[in-house]
């Protein structure tokens, strides 16, 4: 039996498509190592659309320590180093002083920043160095199991203080953006978190003036992001980001810590 079309709907109506995003030409196009609900891959993907609209591929070097960002030159389409753990912003330092042309950023989490490279991360913003540093700020050793870090919130329990960090046993989190901001060397510090799409543009924003400000030769920029760790926070992605928000932001407040101009 043949049912008309009473509906008069056209059977063959071409749908036209509207292009809503393109992967930057400074990203690659491989999967990620990183875990579900991970927000180093959004990180990855605002510091690549920044460096194609600033039109700085060919001319930019990366560098990523160990950690979870380890493989970071795998996926960004330009030039990248590896150093020791700790220790991107010495390699930084002697590749921007070789290549003073070149555009030179670190790209490192807060166990290796704030632990590890603390003395590298310190010396290279009091001697103002012209690099740029984006700092990832999960409060947690990522990679290496999920132990305490130096920004790991009061109470917040991980894989070395099972029982909440003990203030009395470790100390207070270090806030790395108000810190670095009192270096006479650091011409921009400020921090931004990645816990929804507001964030994430002003985020954007951030990276791009920091960039610039290195481009201007105005000396060192670091931009702190905010980011989540579900795996080790034993969280779903979408608590992870409500953790950030509920908790994290308190005992980070985003803002603009230093900002020369």
């Amino acid at each position: 039996m043949i049912v008309e079309d009473t509906l008069n709907v056209p059977q063959h109506e071409e749908l036209a498509e509207e292009l809503v995003y393109r992967r930057p030409a400074t990203l690659t196009s491989l999967h990620t190592h990183y875990c579900p609900g991970c927000t180093h891959g959004v990180a990855h993907r605002l510091i690549a659309e920044v460096l194609e609209e600033l039109g700085l591929q060919n001319k930019t070097i990366g560098v990523a320590p160990v950690g979870c960002a380890v493989f970071a030159y795998n996926y960004f389409n330009c030039d990248f180093a590896e150093a020791a753990h700790g220790r991107a912003p010495a390699m930084a330092t002697g590749i921007k002083r070789v290549l003073p042309d070149r555009v030179v950023f670190t790209y490192q989490g807060d166990g290796d920043l704030a632990a590890i490279g603390t003395a590298e991360i310190i010396h290279a913003a009091a001697r103002g160095e012209n690099i740029t540093v984006i700092f990832i700020n999960n409060a947690i050793y990522g990679m290496t199991g999920g132990q305490m870090a130096p920004t790991t919130l009061p109470g917040m329990k991980t894989t070395s203080t099972p029982a909440g960090r003990d203030v009395e046993l470790t100390g207070f989190p270090i806030r790395m953006a108000e810190l670095l901001a009192r270096l006479d060397g650091t011409s921009y510090a400020v921090r931004r978190s990645l816990h929804n799409p507001a964030e994430i543009r002003k985020a954007k924003k951030a990276i791009r003036a920091a960039f610039e400000t290195q481009l201007q030769g105005r000396g060192f920029s670091i931009v702190e992001l905010l980011s989540a760790c579900p795996v080790n926070w034993n969280m779903k992605p979408i608590e992870a980001l409500k953790w950030i928000e509920t908790n994290m932001l308190p005992a980070f407040p985003t803002g603009d810590y230093k900002v020369l101009n």
